[in-house]
């Protein structure tokens, strides 16, 4: 995969938090960079994505929109 060079900017202490982090943990700024980024969801599909499949199956597939629209309503007072 071809790389490129990022400039980023951000807080001198954060920057050497970071620093320390990897040397401590035997890797580089630029690989805990890159797990990070690669972690975010591609605007595909979301059906993977952890938050997903924690809340799925949470309300019954009989409930419509409207319904569950109304119950929050009533819920919350809107």
């Amino acid at each position: 995969m071809e790389q490129t060079k990022l400039t980023v900017r951000v807080p001198r202490d954060l920057l050497e938090n970071v620093k320390r982090y990897a040397a401590q943990n035997n890797t580089t700024l630029t690989d805990l960079i890159e797990a990070y980024l690669r972690r975010i969801p591609t605007q595909g599909s979301l059906d993977g994505a952890p938050i997903v499949r924690r809340l799925s199956g949470i309300v019954p597939r009989d409930v419509s929109r409207r319904d569950y629209r109304r119950h929050l309503e009533e819920k919350y007072g809107q």
